[in-house]
């Protein structure tokens, strides 16, 4: 699914002059979210990929689906599979047992695991950082890719930094702070203003 992002463009250009700018060296905005599968299999899926390279994090997320027969597990089926065949799909410790936890948690009738579209964007939040391995960083590129959420602004993320210290010609990184200050004009299209900051780093230095 496409963001919104004809009126978003348009609210970009009229509100920051930059970011007009922006968008002309970049080109139309790509950004799409993705609704195929499960809400559990999504987060499962960012836990697995966490630190990694892209080719890397596909490798393991694929043995680690071939375990259930190339189909995302129930988080009760995920319970059930032995940590050592999790291990043995190329998993660390750690995201084993993040995974798992994410598991308990989901099984659970009073953890809204397939109902977080329900919720607003703070909550969903709220909801996934109860999850060991799990922070803000992950539940705001669940909001943005998983649930399509146009105004979230990820500003822990370095790439985010890099991306507006570039574009504003800043001579030092943002603070997350900084980030958020200089992104309220963007909203409620802050989603689409992530897209741009981070296509910024792919455009050729002068």
């Amino acid at each position: 699914m496409k963001l919104p992002a004809r009126k978003a463009v348009a609210h970009l250009r009229a509100v920051d002059p930059v970011f007009a700018a922006v968008i002309d060296r970049v080109g139309p905005c790509q950004a799409r979210a993705h609704h195929e599968g499960t809400h559990f299999g999504a987060v499962v899926r960012s836990i697995v990929y966490q630190q990694l390279s892209g080719a890397a994090a596909a490798t393991i997320h694929g043995r680690v689906l071939a375990l259930f027969g190339g189909e995302e597990p129930s988080p009760r089926a995920l319970l059930r599979m032995d940590d050592t065949r999790l291990r043995a799909a190329g998993l660390s410790g750690q995201k084993t047992a993040y995974i798992k936890h994410l598991a308990a948690h989901a099984a659970k009738r009073s953890f809204p695991m397939e109902r977080l579209h329900e919720l607003e964007d703070e909550a969903v939040i709220e909801t996934l950082t109860q999850v060991k391995g799990i922070g803000r960083w992950t539940a705001q590129m669940f909001l943005m890719f998983r649930l399509g959420r146009p105004d979230v602004l990820p500003e822990l993320d370095l790439g985010i930094q890099k991306g507006m210290q570039r574009a504003f010609g800043l001579r030092r990184l943002p603070t997350p702070q900084q980030v958020l200050t200089r992104g309220a004009p963007w909203a409620p299209y802050r989603t689409i203003a992530s897209w741009y900051l981070w296509r910024v780093l792919e455009l050729p230095t002068d």
